[in-house]
């Protein structure tokens, strides 16, 4: 039997200059290979990343934490691999750092495995050529825009329109309805909303099957290039090893690509168009090629996308869309006006809602949708000047589906309901699309547009309100009430302002 090698343990460096997160390390026997991982100051308590290779003695690499207190010759020593996160059953239900650092104030991991964050993106012989619809459960997204299972969706919003709120409803519907895992990866987040969204998650009761990652505003940029890539080696241990479905929420992805800006600026690369990285593609793509359908799970991303000054050909914006198989813009004003989820139909759209993908009754449907609005669109200057008495029939027709359709598509969720006392409503495709048919066939135009707000499926708007009845609107008043309606930023006749303010109070930004 021949004699095993001895593995002899990395000889330690000195560091030789430190230029803010830049450091530079020589070793006189051993050099470290990229991505290896240095420790440095008392206790090791100073994480460097190796990223070049500058001759046969001296290395490069990026602090991941704060580098105060190094100085010239300190000691660094190798510890022989690259950054390391845990993996496994025993991350659900906890909140962890880029090092793996449970900060949740709970127990310390115990006999879990550790795996490399540096993966790479599946084979093309394990992926999946087969492009399913991944539902989640929320009428308006999955009618208009369909997500990719084993895809990537954008979600465009500010501040104040229910982007916490629509994310924590698909966590929610993700974790009860589909037994699988979601894993949540905040990319420079403010320190509040990772509290929020922790205490968020545990009151809702997902948090058993849910794991959050965090790399703060305040940490270095080499520490928040690096987060993204630890959640996505958390959900490819759930994927490959679990035979689970993730759904892996990134916020925000433009963070990620200036913290690589960061990154490279230091390591003195020549910047491309407007400052960015010369390698920004090939960052973004490592990352976005491991969320991926393969032949044991998927993972279905959706990412948070913020476009410097509405310019969608910056180019983070123009690199980001190429990868997005969906996009759900969400609508100030339609937010302002309490129609919640506040997705504007027009702006969004999917690669997904073809007929060959979602079937030609499901794409017809949504078509016709989308003329119905877009018509309404055009006719709003025309009823707030001259009133919806001026409009052809036809057009009051069109008027009357469009305002039906937008609340129909409006759904109360299960984790607003301490904010609107209203039970959460999980609606299936096939229920969703039944309703839109039945509204576009003019079957509810006795009915109030108060009867379709904030509904799950189209029959409970006829127990809620029944057409002759006495809650039911004369049709009289109901076309006053539509003029006026068009004028006015309340979106129900009759409607309590204190559910929009709630709401909208409680929509923060994510």
């Amino acid at each position: 039997m021949p004699a095993q090698e001895t593995v002899e343990a990395p000889s330690p460096g000195a560091i030789v200059s430190v230029r803010g997160s830049v450091v530079d390390v020589r070793f006189d026997e051993h050099l470290p290979p990229i991505y290896s991982v240095l420790r440095a100051g008392d206790e090791g308590q100073i994480v460097i990343e190796v990223l070049a290779q500058l001759d046969a003695r001296h290395v490069r690499g990026i602090a991941l934490t704060p580098t105060q207190g190094l100085a010239r010759g300190m000691a660094v020593e190798d510890t022989g691999g690259p950054l390391e996160v845990p993996v496994g059953k025993e991350v659900l239900s906890r909140m962890f750092d880029v090092f793996g650092n449970a900060i949740d104030r709970g127990v310390a991991l115990s006999g879990c495995q550790w795996r490399s964050v540096h993966q790479p993106p599946p084979p093309l012989a394990r992926r999946s050529t087969k492009s399913e619809v991944f539902e989640t459960g929320i009428k308006a997204i999955d009618v208009l825009m369909p997500l990719e299972r084993g895809g990537k969706a954008g979600l465009f919003g500010g501040a104040g329109v229910g982007k916490t709120v629509l994310l924590t409803e698909m966590i929610h519907n993700m974790v009860g309805q589909q037994e699988g895992v979601s894993i949540f990866c905040g990319i420079g987040e403010r320190c509040r909303e990772g509290q929020e969204l922790y205490y968020q998650m545990k009151e809702a009761g997902v948090l058993p099957n849910m794991v959050m990652v965090f790399g703060q505003m305040n940490e270095p940029p080499g520490a928040r290039f690096r987060v993204g890539h630890a959640a996505m080696t958390m959900a490819e241990c759930f994927r490959d090893d679990e035979h689970r479905d993730v759904l892996l929420l990134i916020d925000n992805i433009f963070r990620f690509i200036q913290a690589g800006m960061e990154v490279s600026g230091l390591m003195g690369q020549m910047p491309s168009r407007l400052g960015y990285q010369p390698t920004m593609g090939t960052e973004l793509s490592r990352l976005e090629e491991r969320i991926a359908n393969t032949d044991t799970g998927a993972i279905t991303s959706i990412q948070a996308v913020y476009v410097p000054a509405d310019d969608f050909t910056d180019p983070a914006a123009v690199h980001t869309f190429s990868h997005l198989s969906a996009s759900i813009v969400l609508s100030r004003k339609r937010a302002s006006e309490g129609l919640f989820p506040a997705i504007d139909p027009l702006q969004s759209n999917s690669k997904m809602a073809t007929p060959g993908i979602v079937g030609a009754r499901h794409y017809a449907l949504a078509q016709e949708i989308r003329r119905t609005f877009a018509q309404y669109a055009q006719l709003k200057d025309i009823i707030s000047m001259l009133g919806l008495e001026q409009l052809s029939p036809e057009d009051r027709n069109v008027v009357a589906r469009a305002r039906r359709l937008e609340r129909f598509l409006t759904q109360p969720f299960f984790t607003t309901k301490q904010f609107t006392g209203l039970d959460g409503k999980l609606v299936s495709l096939e229920d969703a699309l039944d309703g839109c048919e039945r509204i576009l066939r003019d079957e509810f135009k006795d009915y109030p547009e108060s009867a379709l707000y904030m509904i799950g499926a189209i029959s409970e708007a006829k127990g809620k309100s029944k057409p002759g009845s006495s809650t039911a609107e004369p049709k009289s008043k109901a076309r006053s009430d539509l003029t006026h309606a068009a004028k006015s930023t309340y979106p129900v006749p009759g409607a309590k302002p204190q559910l929009t303010q709630e709401h909208a109070g409680d929509a923060h930004e994510s």
